[in-house]
């Protein structure tokens, strides 16, 4: 069964980031959706507003009929953890906080509470992403804290890509694949502080898996750079 991948999308620029990581990490033939959640207070778009939002989302990559949730609840993070229980997702994409400089990556407040205790991967595309139209990737970098399936991830996700797994060090790696700390239920997204550290001083995508949960992108891995 293939990945499925929902995109956290509210037309911005840094959720159009979000969107091209998402096609990136959808590649090798996940399933790719786009969702925003309503909320029932402050600034809101009306149901009929946010689906013209995704479709305009979904055409501009070409792929209008990509599958598209609008979900309503006072919390994006809430909406969105409802969304993939829901839909069974493995990961959900986020771009970096509104005003984050060019190339960094910033985790917003939704992403956040989601690395705290989330049920699927968490994606972050850094700020300006989707300036190029193909980004490549020839080293996925990984941080495992102890955990195979964060290795196992790496392997898959640089298999679909053509790229190498390397151990994450600074300017080294294209995209990086990080465990969830130890202390983490299974199934659940934690990070250490370490991990924690690393994201925040990321120029580079960032998935963060659940513990003890391998992501397969279905396809077979490059031998490991040395």
């Amino acid at each position: 069964m293939s990945l499925k991948i929902i995109v956290s999308y509210d037309d911005t620029d840094n959720d159009r980031d979000a969107l091209a990581l998402g096609r990136l990490l959808a590649s090798s033939g996940a399933e790719l959706s786009l969702a925003y959640v309503r909320h029932s207070f402050g600034e809101s778009l009306e149901q009929e507003q946010a689906e013209q939002l995704l479709a305009r989302g979904a055409a501009s990559v070409g792929a209008p009929e990509m599958p598209k949730h609008v979900v309503v609840n006072p919390a994006t993070s809430a909406g969105l953890t409802e969304l993939a229980e829901q839909e069974q997702a493995d990961a959900i994409v986020f771009g970096s906080e509104y005003r984050t400089a060019a190339g960094l990556v910033k985790p917003g407040i939704s992403a956040h509470k989601l690395l705290l205790g989330g049920p699927a991967a968490i994606a972050v595309a850094p700020a300006g992403f989707h300036a190029d139209p193909a980004p490549s990737v020839s080293v996925v970098g990984v941080i495992d804290e102890g955990d195979s399936a964060a290795r196992g991830t790496a392997n898959s996700l640089a298999g679909a890509l053509g790229a190498e797994v390397a151990d994450h060090a600074p300017g080294r790696v294209d995209l990086l694949v990080v465990g969830s700390r130890p202390e983490a239920l299974d199934g659940r997204v934690v990070l250490s502080a370490a991990s924690d550290y690393a994201v925040e001083a990321a120029n580079y995508p960032v998935l963060v898996i659940p513990r003890g949960v391998e992501l397969d992108f279905g396809s077979t891995p490059q031998p490991a750079a040395g």
